[in-house]
């Protein structure tokens, strides 16, 4: 354990670049993957931390592959595994920020920087979710975000946002860690939230919980 946060603690603070090429790369993931349904809020691995990722594999790979091709078919901008009904700490990306440059790319094993004081800029936004679908509610969010990981090789790295995509990577996040954005509303957001998804329908194929 203090070997690995050693190792935490070496990671480099320059940022991935994840503005580039992103529409054929994003084209490349979803065309080798493909699409599954969207598991909604009540499924139990939503509801609880996902495991660490220790394979950087074939499969995990084609896991990417298909989150793209999911992400995609539901119309998202950002995907956790367990999204799809996977275990891991995973989380794909297609997200434009708020001033409209768009960002593509992968975290495994994701942890969110804490902000200094003066970082902590909040910012209020309307905040939904593919598992909560139909869905939306206002919370409130730092506007800048960083979260530190690895790639699909294994590779630490970093990737920083602002505005909406500050807010992607925070919810992704999130949910790795078993937390849907609903949980951080109060009761009565919560549950109207909740009303929302029972009377609309979704536009993508989700998982019925039993």
């Amino acid at each position: 354990m203090a070997q690995q946060q050693q190792v935490d603690e070496q990671v480099s603070t320059e940022f991935v670049v994840d503005t580039e090429d992103c529409e054929a790369r994003e084209l490349a993931y979803r065309e080798r993957g493909t699409a599954r349904p969207i598991t909604v809020v009540g499924n139990p691995v939503l509801h609880r931390e996902c495991k660490d990722v220790t394979e950087f594999d074939d499969a995990l790979a084609s896991l990417i592959d298909d989150m793209f091709a999911s992400q995609k078919a539901a119309e998202g901008v950002g995907l956790a595994a367990n999204q799809i009904g996977v275990d891991l700490k995973v989380f794909v990306y297609d997200c434009p920020d708020d001033d409209g440059v768009r960002h593509t790319g992968v975290v495994i094993n994701p942890v969110l920087d804490e902000l200094p004081a003066d970082r902590r800029v909040l910012d209020d936004s309307n905040e939904g979710c593919l598992s909560v679908p139909t869905a939306y509610a206002e919370l409130a969010r730092p506007d800048y975000a960083v979260v530190r990981g690895q790639d699909a090789q294994g590779k630490a790295i970093a990737v920083q946002g602002t505005g909406y995509f500050a807010r992607c990577l925070q919810h992704e996040t999130d949910h790795l860690y078993g937390r849907l954005y609903i949980d951080r509303l109060s009761k009565r957001e919560r549950k109207a939230a909740l009303k929302q998804m029972e009377e609309g329908t979704p536009r993508y194929e989700t998982v019925p919980n039993d």
